[in-house]
């Protein structure tokens, strides 16, 4: 009886184990914005950016994830799809900008998740996080036309979608968009409280990453343990 409990016990505790891995990875790939400035495509990387990350799988459909990116954006009226924006008439605008981005929250997975089995080495997910970030704004402009720059820092609604694999051992791969909606209408340094300035709509700013992401996974108990 005593061997049995144990026996259960012992079972009981490498189940609830199974989803306790770490995880920790590099991201790379491309940014894009849409806003005041360029074109208005959503998905459409035209500058590098990337991000590192550690993730706590607190089961095999679920993750804990922490992820800090440094993304530059970018957008030019040269490359813009409206007429308005190429036709302005205070002519065709440009900008440069870097966010530097904190997100937590969860990864879901639509299926299990376990890379030391043989059937559950891949799965699409969701993420569903929390974001923080900072950028360069515009503080204020003087009489003469010139802009004071500053940093603001300000959150998002962050919503993504990826694909993860078993790449080799204790290795993975993921391939994932992220979007994000700012409360912010300055990204681009421009808004409709700009001097001087013809904008098309009041929206707020977005910004997007698309990128590959490899994985290290570690700390599976010893009862996991094959498959690595």
């Amino acid at each position: 009886m005593k061997n049995g409990f144990l026996f259960l016990l012992f079972a009981c505790f490498c189940s609830i184990s199974l989803g306790q891995i770490h995880e920790v990875g590099i991201s790379f790939g491309g940014t894009n914005y849409v806003g005041d400035i360029g074109k208005t495509s959503y998905i459409n990387p035209n500058r590098p950016g990337g991000a590192i990350f550690y993730k706590f799988n607190t089961n095999p459909k679920m993750a804990l994830r922490a992820t800090f990116s440094h993304l530059p954006i970018i957008g030019d009226d040269a490359n813009a799809s409206t007429s308005f924006r190429k036709d302005r008439k205070n002519g065709k605008m440009s900008f440069l900008n870097t966010i530097n981005e904190l997100a937590v929250g969860l990864e879901y997975n639509f299926y299990e998740f376990d890379i030391s089995s043989d059937d559950k080495t891949w799965t699409p997910y969701l993420l569903l996080e929390l974001v923080g970030f900072n950028y360069q704004n515009v503080k204020s402009h003087t009489a003469s036309g010139e802009i004071i720059y500053g940093r603001k820092t300000s959150y998002a609604i962050p919503f993504g979608i990826g694909y993860k694999s078993k790449l080799y051992s204790t290795l993975a791969f993921a391939i994932e968009t992220k979007f994000r909606y700012t409360f912010e209408d300055d990204l681009d340094f421009v808004s409709n409280k700009t001097p001087l300035v013809n904008v098309e709509g009041t929206g707020n700013d977005w910004y997007m990453f698309t990128g590959f992401s490899l994985i290290y996974t570690f700390g599976r108990p010893p009862c996991f343990s094959k498959g690595f």
